[in-house]
């Protein structure tokens, strides 16, 4: 078994010689080295963050000779790179696996890593179950600092606020982050300390729901059927040119559902709405069993609904260290003109 394993992560690496050459002259240390669901090995990732290889796996333990001999495989191509392993196979993808102290250590010290010449904070454990970073999002990433400068942005479901940092880095004039939860817009924070922006990005811990409405000029109630809704900070009315709308597979809140395959305008006609017209509206699926052209028939039928038509279509499809099968990748990044 490892000897299958070795061959699939040469050949791996060897799949992504031209696109780690040009990341590096981008200024990137941060990205997918295997990928284990198309490149051999189902459950099993491999990520370089920076001085760190991020290895996971989600099916089931990597056994203990499988992931020694991943780690001298990667030791003679990156002997400075420090191994950490993260079994994530348990119930709610929780991370399992003790550490002794010293590895452990190292797990929790907080390190930087660069993508397109912008600086993110890293921990290869914290808190929370994912990276503080997720690099198949780094093609949308891309995307908006392509699109940014001179333009406001709209970062919603923001986590670590990488899209927010990297619009504001690229010369966006006006960025905003909605998140809410404290600890990720704390990372975001730190995230930007870490780099010279030429704006500040304002966090705004809320419900999306919540914060979408005020801004969309659809207004929030205190009170919905007689019960009190939670606090949440009052917000102007206001559009944006540029609006990032990444949410989550489901999550509930007295706010809303959050339901990327049965109700996914229930987000996206209020995100529409604090689009400006002209303006650059970016959407994102991450469920599998969502069938790309389903999902854009659904959104240009919601933009229709309400008077504001799609003009344009764009994919942005996740960078080669991120392969797929049938060219139909589980993450679906929408560029839409509006």
């Amino acid at each position: 078994m490892s000897a299958n394993l070795i061959q699939s992560l040469a050949a791996a690496l060897d799949s992504r010689a031209a696109l780690l050459r040009q990341l590096h002259t981008e200024e990137t240390d941060a990205y997918r080295l295997f990928h284990g669901s198309v490149e051999g090995q189902p459950g099993l990732t491999v990520d370089r963050y920076g001085e760190l290889l991020l290895i996971q796996t989600f099916h089931s333990p990597l056994p203990p000779a499988q992931l020694a001999a991943l780690e001298d495989f990667y030791a003679r191509t990156w002997p400075e790179l420090i191994p950490l392993y993260n079994d994530r196979s348990a119930a709610h993808s929780r991370i399992g696996n003790p550490l002794p102290p010293e590895q452990l250590a190292q797990a929790v010290a907080p390190r930087t890593v660069r993508e397109l010449g912008v600086n993110y904070r890293i921990q290869g454990r914290h808190d929370g179950q994912d990276p503080w970073l997720f690099l198949d999002l780094r093609a949308g990433r891309r995307r908006v600092m392509q699109e940014a400068p001179g333009k406001s942005l709209l970062n919603l479901f923001a986590y670590t606020c990488g899209v927010g940092i990297a619009a504001a880095h690229a010369g966006a004039r006006h960025v905003v982050n909605v998140d809410f939860a404290a600890s990720s817009l704390a990372v975001g924070r730190e995230n930007a300390r870490l780099n010279e922006l030429a704006v500040r990005p304002r966090f705004v811990q809320s419900d999306v729901f919540a914060a979408l409405r005020q801004l969309a000029g659809l207004g929030q109630a205190k009170m919905v059927r007689g019960k009190r809704m939670p606090a949440f900070p009052p917000l102007e009315a206001r559009t944006f040119d540029l609006v990032f709308l990444d949410p989550p597979r489901y999550a509930r809140s007295p706010f809303g559902v959050v339901d990327l395959i049965n109700d996914y305008p229930a987000l996206f006609k209020p995100a529409l709405l604090c689009t400006a017209p002209g303006g650059t509206l970016i959407c994102c699926n991450n469920v599998a069993q969502v069938a790309r052209e389903v999902w854009l028939d659904q959104l240009e039928r919601s933009a229709r609904k309400i008077d504001r038509p799609i003009r344009a279509v764009e994919w942005i499809t996740p960078e080669a260290d991120f392969p797929s099968h049938d060219d139909q990748p589980p993450l679906k990044i929408a560029l839409l003109r509006v």
